[in-house]
């Protein structure tokens, strides 16, 4: 039986909110540094802030998402140093935004309240540094205390998300539970935390949600692109008309990315695979841009499941260049602006 000692030991990790990598090596995304929470000074000086949420207590069909944070961390073949110069851009964003590690968050799979409580608490201590939380799920229960914790630093409801998926999340239940990865996308328009009528899902097809749903979001003043009109209008088109809305009356944006909204043929380590989605390529322009063009205050990169994914990690690959496509494009947006 464990002594005194050792029962503290447990006890106090179990509180932490910032651990090396909870599934794996304790390595950092692409080799930045790592810093700690409880440390504001590791962080003080940087732009974006990587945390991981290794949780898939949410998820209705496959799981293992719990295992995306370290392979999205680890998907590189080249050598982890912090310097990955972006050649559309210019641009380094690991360096020009300082970018660090705080390693995962722990999140308890069996406890899903406090799970969702412990990563709202680290979002929203990065977000108060006026840094850049960028989350590495998990699957998309983790969206819920993500835009939560930005928005507890920006006001409710004064943030616009971005919401790149193949399902709309906006179950009003998942297996009877109000939490879940089908539901988070409801929970924050019901708590306030982000408006409905700057709410946009791009990326959406199959057969779900059905008409109810479909009612309640139309009644929020939800805009979703399916695929078929993406595929009609044009994914350019259907983004810039988001734009045009996204900062209206609203102070930044949340972009939040779940991996199947890329056709399973191109992506398929994920949970919930649905054919006929946006092309790899697509959705790494796709998220450059949303960085250049908008004030993106916080993202997220979800879904991901290793045991399921192709030869090589093709999806963990993707979601650590979806990171740093997003990352280049708000590093050379800011540095833009400062140059006038």
């Amino acid at each position: 039986m464990a002594d005194r000692q050792e029962l503290g030991s447990y006890r106090e990790a179990a509180e932490r909110y910032d651990t090396p990598n909870r599934y794996g090596p304790a390595i950092t995304f692409l080799g930045v540094p790592r810093a700690d929470l409880r440390k504001p000074e590791t962080f003080q000086d940087a732009d974006a802030v990587i945390i991981g949420a290794p949780y898939d207590g949410g998820t209705t069909y496959r799981a293992g998402a719990r295992f995306g944070p370290l392979a999205i961390r680890s998907a590189d073949y080249i050598q982890h140093t912090p310097y990955r110069p972006s050649l559309a851009l210019g641009i380094d964003p690991l360096s020009a935004l300082g970018v660090v590690d705080a390693g995962d968050v722990m999140m308890p799979q069996g406890d899903i309240e406090k799970s969702v409580e412990r990563l709202e608490r680290a979002v929203t201590t990065i977000a108060e540094s006026d840094a850049i939380p960028v989350v590495l799920g998990g699957d998309h229960t983790i969206a819920l205390p993500d835009v939560t914790g930005v928005a507890n630093k920006y006001g409710h409801g004064r943030i616009s998300v971005i919401h790149f998926d193949a399902h709309a999340d906006t179950g009003e239940v998942g297996d009877g539970l109000l939490l879940g990865h089908g539901t988070p996308m409801r929970r924050l328009i019901e708590s306030g935390a982000a408006r409905g009528d700057r709410f946009f899902q791009i990326g959406l097809r199959g057969y779900w949600p059905d008409p109810p749903v479909l009612e309640w979001m139309a009644e929020q003043g939800m805009r979703w692109y399916e695929m078929t009109e993406v595929v009609q209008r044009g994914l350019d088109a259907c983004m810039t008309e988001a734009f045009e809305r996204a900062m209206d009356d609203c102070d930044g944006v949340f972009l939040s990315i779940d991996v199947d909204v890329v056709d399973p043929g191109m992506a398929p380590g994920t949970g919930t695979p649905e054919p006929g989605g946006l092309t790899t390529r697509q959705l790494l322009d796709a998220v450059r841009r949303c960085g250049l063009e908008v004030p993106v205050v916080g993202l997220d990169v979800v879904e991901v499941s290793p045991p399921y994914d192709g030869p090589g990690g093709v999806t963990a690959a993707m979601a650590n260049r979806v990171v740093l496509e997003a990352l280049s494009g708000i590093a050379r947006r800011r540095k833009d602006a400062a140059a006038g």
